[in-house]
């Protein structure tokens, strides 16, 4: 059996204003419930899970490859909602977007702190 990752839970402090922020800027369905945990479904067969806590939250670094034409719609929804983005990690490129590997990509948080990243190639593929 090949590995594969099924899915990762995602704490935060609101569950519903967190994975529908999620769901919403990535164009994803409106997440579902299971259990205690509401869940944004990618379509690659990955959740994230996510469960409120009233622990301090450590933020976690999520990225999602994307298409040229998502990137476009993703990144409008960013624009339109005024959310802050940067084009690099450490968060000293704001306002840009990174062209890494002959793609696009860009950071951003969530609504807990979380780094949020959407690229349109992976990282060291080359051009």
């Amino acid at each position: 059996m090949s590995v594969q990752l099924n899915h990762t839970i995602v704490w935060c402090r609101d569950q519903q204003k967190s994975a529908s922020f999620l769901a919403d800027i990535l164009g994803q369905q409106a997440p579902t419930r299971f259990g205690p945990f509401l869940v944004v479904e990618l379509a690659n067969g990955v959740s994230l899970d996510y469960h409120e806590t009233g622990r301090e939250i450590r933020p976690q670094h999520y990225a999602f490859l994307i298409s040229e034409a998502e990137f476009d719609q993703i990144f409008g929804r960013i624009r339109a909602e005024g959310i802050r983005h940067w084009a690099d990690p450490g968060q000293t490129r704001a306002g840009e977007i990174n062209r890494n590997d002959g793609g696009r990509g860009v950071y951003f948080e969530d609504p807990d702190g979380h780094l949020l990243e959407v690229i349109t190639r992976p990282y060291g593929s080359g051009v």
